[in-house]
């Protein structure tokens, strides 16, 4: 299979992961790509100009209401998996991607975990919950390592 048949998933949540995410452009057009992340002003201006799909935004500060918003993301996420039938997940966090990872491997497929380049000593939860299933998980800091041994430092990228 050559690179321009892979189907890559692209996920986020909005703010800096997603801003870290569009860094990866120059890999989108490598590859039957499309981009998900959550639903607001600023990315509804993006699906002029990318293949996206829109997962529902969910602030933790408000937990019951989260817990009905990510319930609802994680069945949404498996819809989207079945539709986009992805070979690859590239990720940059936070939360809104967990589903997807966990559901890509349950499928048997690749998962590429970008830890956040805000974390410079402390891992994200994401991070945490995905970094035993990750095919490759990549740190932006080299001291990073020792929170997740396994990981290849990539450096920045910004």
């Amino acid at each position: 299979m050559n690179d321009k048949q892979k189907k890559v998933v692209f996920i986020s949540s909005l703010g800096g992961h997603l801003t870290q995410l569009l860094q990866l452009k120059p890999l989108f057009e490598k590859y039957d790509y499309h981009i998900i992340t959550e639903k607001s002003i600023i990315t509804e201006e993006l699906s002029k100009e990318y293949p996206i799909s829109f997962l529902v935004y969910g602030a933790r500060n408000y937990p019951i209401r989260y817990l009905f918003k990510f319930s609802y993301n994680i069945l949404k996420s498996l819809f989207l998996f079945l539709k986009i039938k992805p070979d690859v997940i590239v990720t940059t966090g936070a939360h809104t991607s967990v589903p997807m990872c966990y559901i890509a491997k349950l499928f048997g497929k690749k998962v590429i975990f970008i830890e956040s380049f805000a974390k410079t000593s402390t891992p994200t939860i994401s991070g945490r919950l995905v970094y035993p299933i990750a095919d490759l998980f990549i740190v932006q800091w080299e001291g990073m390592k020792k929170h997740y041994p396994k990981a290849v430092y990539g450096g920045s990228i910004y």
